[in-house]
């Protein structure tokens, strides 16, 4: 199976301080999906940029699909979803517009959109169930809704690889089981590459098929029910 990301011996400081990464190997084949996970600090988000090209390593190799992640030639094929910040959810778009925009990347399509691409833009809101509310302003949904619309911008690109820094931030309990729920079946249906980055891996925890702990370096790769006990996310508690 091919490798959709590659990191070899890799190293990462920011400029030229401290490192933050030291002798980084991690291989994810294409079509997996794969919890990062590990303390605040430790390094897993900064491991996710490096392994999108979006930082250069202070040594060591970053490959992207067999290309170095710095100059990969597809990179509409990469959904990427920022922490929610970042992602500008008091803007007056609709939801629509919103999943419109990751289907203009796509190409560098100017204009009104292609009916193919409006098929595809409908499809992604179907796909994340915010059917309803296609329509409406993004900011007026909740925290979940939101994260469900930032999903179908990136599904609406037709992505490769769909990465998710801390995506339950600020979403309640119920909405992360849902979301991680969405996660698998969108991994199941359409056989994406699946990252999902987050100090809180409980709600994904039964769902991925690698959980990967970062605290400066890979401190365990494996099955989530090979982790030792007292690495356990205890924010959720499964039946």
């Amino acid at each position: 199976m091919s490798l959709a990301v590659e990191l070899r011996k890799l190293s990462f400081g920011y400029g030229g301080g401290p490192l933050v990464l030291r002798d980084v190997d991690l291989e994810i084949s294409a079509g997996e999906f794969v919890a990062i996970a590990g303390p605040n600090g430790g390094g897993k988000t900064t491991l996710m940029r490096v392994a999108l090209g979006l930082e250069q390593p202070s040594t060591g190799e970053a490959l992207l699909f067999g290309e170095p992640a710095a100059r990969f030639s597809r990179r509409s094929t990469l959904g990427y979803l920022a922490q929610r910040s970042q992602l500008g959810v008091d803007a007056p778009a609709t939801v629509r517009e919103v999943v419109s925009a990751g289907r203009l990347a796509v190409g560098g399509l100017f204009g009104p959109l292609r009916r193919r691409d409006r098929s595809i833009v409908t499809e992604a809101i179907e796909r994340v169930g915010l059917s309803a509310s296609a329509d409406v302003p993004l900011r007026t949904l909740s925290g979940g809704q939101q994260q469900r619309a930032f999903i179908a911008k990136a599904l609406a690109a037709e992505p490769s690889l769909l990465v998710l820094d801390e995506p339950t931030t600020g979403v309640d309990v119920d909405a992360q089981e849902a979301l991680a729920a969405l996660l698998d079946r969108l991994h199941r249906e359409l056989g994406v590459t699946v990252l999902y980055v987050s100090h809180e891996f409980g709600a994904v925890e039964r769902f991925v098929e690698r959980l990967v702990l970062v605290r400066g370096g890979i401190v365990f790769d494996g099955s989530p029910a090979e982790l030792p006990h007292v690495w356990h996310d205890p924010s959720h508690v499964h039946a």
